[in-house]
């Protein structure tokens, strides 16, 4: 077994021997594996997705939902509103459908962990950085401008627009190498430029001797006397669902969850683990996007698909403004209409240019078990949240009008289609009803959140899920607020503080030190 890689079987079931066994392989499972792996343990990573290559990424987004989607993207957070949820079923998990989006994690958010969660001793500064330094310097983080054949007009008009309005605005960092700008980072990368975790991290697994499990959903975290000693479930075709042969891992050190956040409190749930907390503190960056349709062209497909952002307003406002080219499947849905209106109005998509608003909610939502292995989601923007992406937008639109656009189209119900330079204001005054807006929520956190209060948390300061010994969370679910910026280079810091401490903990032990 040492170096494979087991996909769908009808049979025979399969039993193996690791040391550590990941669930998850995205950003938080990928970045603790080759920690661990590195440090001379065996390490088996499963997957419920499938193993695409850059060759498999199918053409179309709808293509893209049904292979590196769950269930063809139809996971949705309810409250008021249905919300649609963004997320990955890979190996490589988030990594190889976002936009390869790298910010450090700010130093309030670092403070906020110490202060109002008694993190200090875990994540404090010198860690944070350090674990950032590195995995920056590994994954080839760089200016966008930087490793692209073509910034892209849509991201050039936010620079310029935003750097107008007096806001302090920049191109991305991003973990690629030759980014051959065809703008598809949401559909998976099919030159292997971005730097995703099934390219580089999870291979390396493999190579010391590690193992990898997809098409694997896990159904349970198998524990004794209180140990977690392994995971068990059953392999799953990635086209016709069908369930094949059982498998079971068992592990001598532990198990790390990184299911994500809508996947590894539900099934800590399914598992007999009963906490306070657990399924509780969901948290999500909600945003909306804003359409400027403009005289020339600027060809939304030319280009790095998210090459230009702004914090300028995070402390005052909790928002992140941000460029992104929206496949031309996800634009129809945006834009509205059937039939020949539709048509009509996508007939100009090389002259439109797509903004949107990323909020950093105060919203606290819940996640549990559902019927049938799924899971529920219960979420619900604030009042307060409304407002936030309100400004946001109104900001996008004047940026837009700024840049010469002929008209914007805000997506908001109550509003007309196309709104032009001197009704921005309609923007401002804009129904604070979540049924409104055409929210989406991305970056998602919690559910089994790290800290020091049992009433609050799930897993201790010592690393461990209360009650349960060698059972450990390393995704975003663990992280007890939000961000205000891209979560990814901040959950793989994370799981790699947590798993270095992991490892050095056992080499202590095994050494008698």
């Amino acid at each position: 077994m040492n170096g494979a890689h087991l996909a769908f079987r009808a049979q025979p079931d399969v039993s193996i021997d690791a040391d550590y066994v990941v669930v998850g392989s995205g950003s938080g499972g990928s970045a603790a594996a080759i920690v661990l792996a590195r440090a001379g343990y065996r390490v088996v990573i499963v997957e419920a997705g499938a193993w695409r290559d850059a060759a498999d990424y199918p053409e179309t987004m709808l293509g893209v939902m049904r292979d590196l989607f769950p269930d063809w993207g139809a996971n949705v957070a309810t409250g008021d509103s249905i919300l649609p949820i963004v997320q990955a079923q890979v190996v490589g998990g988030g990594t190889v459908i976002n936009s390869a989006i790298m910010v450090r994690t700010p130093g309030d958010v670092i403070e906020q962990w110490d202060q109002d969660h008694g993190l200090g001793d875990v994540l404090d500064h010198r860690r944070m950085g350090a674990a950032l330094d590195e995995i920056a310097s590994e994954l080839h983080v760089t200016d966008t401008r930087v490793d692209v054949t073509h910034f892209g007009e849509n991201n050039q008009r936010l620079l310029d627009g935003l750097t107008h309005l007096g806001l302090d605005t920049h191109p991305t960092l991003r973990n690629v190498r030759g980014c051959q700008a065809s703008a598809r980072c949401l559909q998976g990368c099919r030159h292997s430029a971005k730097q995703a975790a099934h390219e580089g991290w999870i291979p390396e697994v493999m190579s010391l001797g590690g193992a990898v499990l997809s098409c694997a959903p896990v159904t349970r975290i198998c524990r004794k006397n209180g140990v977690a000693i392994g995971v068990k479930g059953r392999f799953r075709h990635p086209q016709t669902r069908k369930k094949g042969a059982h498998f079971r891992v068992q592990a001598k050190r532990g198990v790390l969850m990184a299911a994500s956040a809508t996947g590894t409190a539900p099934l800590l749930q399914r598992s007999g683990i009963a906490l306070p907390a657990l399924g509780r503190f969901w948290r999500a960056h909600p945003g909306a996007g804003i359409i400027g349709v403009y005289p020339d062209e600027v060809d939304l497909y030319h280009g790095a698909t998210q090459g230009t952002a702004s914090i300028a307003h995070r402390m005052a406002h909790g928002l992140k403004l941000e460029s992104l080219a929206l496949p031309l499947e996800l634009v129809a849905g945006r834009t509205g209409g059937a039939g020949t209106q539709l048509t009509r109005r996508l007939q100009d998509i090389r002259h439109q240019a797509m903004w949107v608003s990323a909020v950093r909610a105060e919203a606290e939502g819940t996640v549990k078990a559902g019927l049938f292995g799924g899971v529920r989601v219960r979420y619900r923007p604030t009042i307060r949240d409304l407002k936030k992406l309100r400004i946001g937008s109104a900001v996008l639109a004047k940026a837009h009008f700024d840049q010469g656009a002929r008209a914007v189209r805000p997506g908001i119900v109550g509003l007309p289609f196309e709104i032009g330079p001197d009704e921005v204001h309609l923007i401002e005054e804009a129904p604070l009803d979540n049924r409104a807006w055409t929210w989406v929520l991305s970056h998602l956190f919690g559910g089994a959140v790290m800290g020091s209060d049992p009433e609050r948390s799930v897993v201790g300061p010592d690393l461990h899920v209360r009650g349960a010994r060698q059972l450990h969370v390393v995704d975003a679910s663990v992280l007890p607020t939000t961000l205000g910026v891209n979560p990814q280079h901040t959950i793989m810091a994370v799981a790699q503080i947590i798993a270095r401490r992991l490892a050095n903990s056992d080499h202590t032990r095994h050494h008698g030190a």
